[in-house]
């Protein structure tokens, strides 16, 4: 699979691409640290820092937390929550969408405000591989999953129904096995980091062709993902991304 750090790296320099192409829903964003949507009464808050983007997704009194920080970086997620008038505990739930420590290094701390962990059940493995990536004097504390809310992608049109939001979460590996991303009726999708296909190795170009395809079927209009300097941008056509595919 690609290497955790060059698909950071790709990521960010395939969106500048793409950004270019959706211009005009980039420039009416926001600024990243303080952007916010509304869309059919969903209300996006991205409180991201440190080039990784995290966001609370709110419909009525249900919030719903996207992706945390690097180990030891708590504090800046609190910050930036309270700059937005969010408490940490008052979000319900948190979905990662892959287990890399810029987007689960504090989910430990995140849990301890009473904030439940979602775990989609293709991503079990994931956590325990994430701490092959931690060193050895990180601040990071171990994911615990015996109070983790296992669930299965089958299951998940269903329970979000019960939080209030309406759509599905789907797995989209490429960047990694555990990728996942969640998709709302609305438009918006959730992405992580997941990887454009121009920009992967050859080796793993057609699983990532794939997720994008798997995407395109839910027919998103918006991409919210884990690195981009003015989110959200437009869904990219599949020519777009993989003009050879065409």
């Amino acid at each position: 699979m690609t290497a955790y750090w060059l698909g950071f790296a790709g990521f960010a320099l395939g969106l500048a691409a793409v950004v270019c192409a959706s211009c005009p829903l980039a420039g009416a964003a926001l600024e990243s640290s303080m952007a916010v949507s509304h869309t059919h009464e969903i209300n996006i808050v991205n409180a991201g820092y440190s080039s990784t983007n995290y966001y609370v997704v709110e419909v009525g009194h249900a919030r719903l937390l996207i992706d945390v920080g690097m180990p030891g970086s708590y504090g800046a997620l609190l910050a930036n929550l309270k700059r937005k008038d969010i408490v940490i505990g008052s979000i319900g739930h948190l979905l990662v969408t892959h287990y890399h420590p810029d987007h689960a290094g504090v989910v430990e701390e995140v849990k301890a405000e009473g904030v439940r962990l979602i775990v989609m059940e293709p991503q079990v493995a994931g956590v325990s591989l994430m701490q092959t990536y931690i060193k050895e004097d990180s601040p990071y504390i171990p994911i615990r999953l015996d109070d983790a809310l296992l669930l299965s992608i089958a299951e998940s049109r269903a329970f979000l129904k019960g939080l209030g939001f309406a759509g599905e979460i789907i797995t989209t590996p490429g960047h990694s096995d555990d990728s996942v991303s969640l998709v709302l009726d609305s438009g918006d999708a959730f992405t992580g980091d997941l990887t454009f296909p121009a920009l992967t190795a050859e080796s793993d170009r057609a699983e990532v062709l794939r997720s994008w395809r798997k995407l395109a079927g839910l027919h998103p209009t918006r991409i919210y993902p884990g690195h981009a300097p003015t989110p959200p941008v437009e869904f990219p056509s599949l020519s777009t991304l993989a003009p050879w595919s065409e």
